[in-house]
């Protein structure tokens, strides 16, 4: 970053944080001013913290230290020998000597914070992490000290007070020393407060937002000095926020299966569909006794995403619980199958639990599903009252998809062990299959209604009357088990005048001047290799008899293979090579026998 030149009244703007974390003031001020948690945010979410890399964030400020004493000339000697300088308030007329100290502070917070990260796999390193907390606290001291300075406006005073104050706080979370750590968090709380009131709008939304994460921190060091009724808040803090972050989110996980482990430890058995099966894994215990917290927590969300983050939660707690039955039945095979013949089919208890795990875990799945496709049929109507333009908006397609998986899902719940004899069971699916085959059938119908395919919608919708009668005709004694569904009857009326809207079109469409055959739209028995230059609607392009091109290829003629006759030899007159030839007698004594016995070559 390249620095700002020097004011007439000591402060100095750096560009790494720009002109808004520290303001240009006039050659009449005389207050050192530094926007303390502007800087702070600003800096995390641009270097790292978005995305929770600490470790990139430290080597950011690392950077940061070494480009401001460059600038400030205040090295701490060379490559040979270390000096150790301090700031000091004589020196202090330029705010960055501030900023060095913030920066250190920050650096060995963020050092601290991945060691957090890595110390779940190796514990050794909570030790480094507790020294890198109490080497921030003390770099947060000595701001806190250079701002007392009579050169420090009050606002960067109390910042700085703050700031000190939230640092200690984490110190003492960290060393479980709860009292002293809510009150630093109080501290901390009071002063983001005051300055919230005493700014504008724009500047109180960044003290309301520190406020707000360390509101779950005072309340968790109340429950763990002694307040049982914080325990209540610290939930509804979660549920309202959509789930905590940094420093608290572990311990709030922890302290929730540490209650819940507590309860367990009285629970022995579950009692499901007439039948009551013992308990005997912890793991099962727990889920199974926060399963009703989690699904009251669901239903008292406020927005989708905290929906949805719920949903995926109590899944990956059900899916823990059934690998943990899976490993009681892996060596009870053999016994198992042995009692499933004495039994005469009646499943073992550990299996019964597994099934019992397995509903629950494919009826969360279902509601899910459902939560998703009822927000995607609102985003559809009001598409439908309202064109907006910019993002992806939904189509009938996505809720088939959803539908689809519901309804695989219900036939996984008619497969499972030890509920193939449980006439209610499977009527009870049935119905539900039926109910949401209805839904299926009445949004693939929508679909082709916006292709205007006006004879296909038609008939889907007759099919979505014929699913809907029928679970209203066999619904009877089921109807407690149906209240959770969609209610059919408002499907009835909407599939009602959505026929009269669709006989409507359809005879605006066949009456409509405008809608005549194209000659684009007729086949000429071409193929396509014939017609690039021509748009024509071919269904048969998507068919397993598409027509390319000419097959076999007709015949053509075409020119002869030339013969070569070479005449120009004929003519041509070689020149006479006899002078070249030379006939030697042979001689020699070879040649002398081969004449005696009388041998010719």
């Amino acid at each position: 970053s390249f620095p700002y030149k020097t004011v007439p009244s000591g402060l100095i703007l750096d560009g790494s944080f720009g002109s808004a974390a520290c303001p240009r003031v006039s050659s009449g001020d005389r207050w050192v001013s530094v926007g303390i948690l502007q800087i702070v945010k600003e800096s995390q979410q641009q270097h790292g913290l978005r995305h929770g890399d600490f470790q990139r964030y430290r080597g950011y400020c690392s950077r940061r230290l070494r480009r401001l004493r460059k600038t400030l000339n205040f090295k701490m000697g060379n490559r040979h020998k270390f000096t150790g300088k301090k700031v000091t308030e004589e020196i202090l007329s330029d705010n960055r000597y501030l900023l060095l100290i913030l920066m250190d502070a920050e650096r060995a917070w963020s050092y601290a914070m991945q060691l957090k990260q890595e110390a779940n796999t190796e514990p050794r390193k909570r030790f480094h992490l507790l020294s890198r907390l109490r080497k921030a606290v003390k770099h947060a001291e000595e701001l806190e000290r250079l701002c007392e300075s009579n050169r420090v406006d009050a606002k960067t005073k109390l910042e700085a007070q703050a700031y000190m104050a939230y640092l200690t706080g984490m110190l003492r979370f960290e060393h479980q020393e709860w009292k002293a750590a809510m009150e630093a968090f109080n501290k901390c709380k009071t002063i983001y407060e005051k300055l919230a009131n005493a700014f504008t709008e724009e500047q109180a939304v960044l003290y309301n937002q520190r406020v707000e994460e360390i509101s779950p921190n005072i309340r968790y060091c109340a429950y763990n000095i002694g307040d049982q009724s914080a325990m209540n808040e610290l939930m509804q803090m979660r549920l309202r926020s959509g789930g905590t972050e940094g420093l608290l989110a572990e311990k709030l996980e922890a302290l929730i299966t540490q209650t819940r482990a507590k309860q367990a430890a009285t629970m022995s058995e579950v009692e499901w569909r007439g039948r009551t099966v013992p308990v005997k894994i912890d793991k099962v215990r727990i889920f199974l006794l926060g399963l009703a917290d989690n699904e009251a927590a669901i239903a008292q969300a406020e927005n989708e995403e905290t929906k949805e983050r719920l949903f995926e939660s109590l899944l990956s707690e059900c899916r823990d619980a059934i690998q943990a039955v899976r490993e009681e039945l892996k060596p009870d095979q053999k016994q198992r199958e042995h009692s499933l013949e004495n039994d005469s089919g009646k499943v073992s208890n550990i299996q019964y639990l597994h099934s019992y795990l397995t509903y629950i875990k494919l009826s969360t799945a279902i509601k899910r599903n459902e939560s998703m496709a009822q927000s995607l049929q609102k985003a559809l109507l009001q598409q439908q009252r309202s064109d907006e333009d910019g993002k992806r908006s939904p189509r009938p397609q996505d809720l088939i998809r959803l539908y689809d998986i519901i309804l695989q899902n219900l036939v996984e719940l008619t497969q499972l062990p030890g509920l193939e004899e449980d006439k209610n069971f499977q009527k009870e699916i049935g119905l539900k299959t039926l109910v949401y085959k209805a839904y299926r059938c009445f949004f693939i119908a929508q679909s082709y209604v916006l292709v205007k395919k006006w004879s296909e919608a038609l008939v889907l919708y007759e099919r979505v009357l014929k699913y809907a009668r029928e679970v209203q005709s066999g619904a009877g004694a089921h109807r407690n088990s149906l209240k959770e569904l969609p209610d059919v009857q408002d499907l009835i009326t909407q599939v009602n005048a959505e026929k009269y809207s669709l006989q409507a079109a359809a005879i605006l469409d066949a009456n409509d001047p405008h809608e005549t055959e194209s000659p684009s739209q007729v086949k000429d028995g071409k193929p396509l290799s014939e017609r690039f230059e021509t748009f024509c609607l071919d269904p048969s392009l998507v068919s397993k008899q598409v027509s390319l091109v000419h097959f076999p290829p007709g015949f053509q003629p075409i020119p002869c293979k030339p013969l070569f006759f070479d005449l120009a030899l004929n003519h041509v007159a070689f020149p006479p090579l006899e002078d070249k030839v030379e006939q030697k007698a042979k001689s020699g004594l070879t040649g002398y026998i081969k004449g005696i016995f009388g041998f010719k070559s």
